[in-house]
C-alpha cells in the first residue's frame, strides 16, 4: 500500500494572518485569495497543467484547527487509501484521531507525530 503520494497542503498561523498574507502577496506575489490562502495548480515538467493542487493558507492563531497541538503549521499529505492507511497506522500504535471527514474535498483523517503536532492526510476525490 503508497503511504504518502505527495503534500496536498501547507497551512500556519500568524499573529496578524492578514498582514502577513499581505507581504506574501506583494513580496512573494503569492496569490492570496479572500479565504486566506492559494491553491497552486500541479504541472508537469514541461509546464503543462495536470491535476492536482497545493494549499497554502495563513490563519489566525486563535483558530483551534490544529488542535490538540500547539504547533503553529500544519502539513496536508495526500493520501492514496485513507482508511486503509488510517487502519495500519492504528495496528502500528499511532496517536490517530478518531474522527474522519469526507465531503466533496474528499476524505479527511489526522494522526499526531511523536512531537505532537497534528499531521492531516487528505485522499482527494477521484479524478484530482
Amino acid at each position: 500500500m503508497k503511504r504518502v503520494t505527495g503534500i496536498g497542503g501547507i497551512f500556519f498561523k500568524a499573529q496578524d494572518a492578514p498582514s502577513l498574507r499581505a507581504w506574501y502577496k506583494q513580496h512573494l506575489g503569492i496569490d492570496v485569495q479572500e479565504w486566506g490562502g492559494t491553491a497552486f495548480n500541479w504541472t508537469d515538467g514541461a509546464g503543462k497543467p495536470f491535476a492536482g493542487t497545493t494549499v497554502w493558507s495563513i490563519g489566525s492563531t486563535q483558530s483551534d484547527q490544529f488542535a490538540p497541538s500547539a504547533a503553529g503549521f500544519m502539513v496536508n499529505y495526500r493520501v492514496e487509501d485513507l482508511l486503509a492507511l488510517v487502519t495500519a497506522l492504528r495496528e502500528e500504535g499511532c496517536n490517530v484521531l478518531e474522527q474522519v471527514d469526507e465531503s466533496e474535498y474528499g476524505k479527511f483523517a489526522w494522526v499526531i507525530d511523536p512531537e505532537g503536532n497534528k499531521v492531516e492526510l487528505w485522499q482527494p476525490p477521484a479524478g484530482q
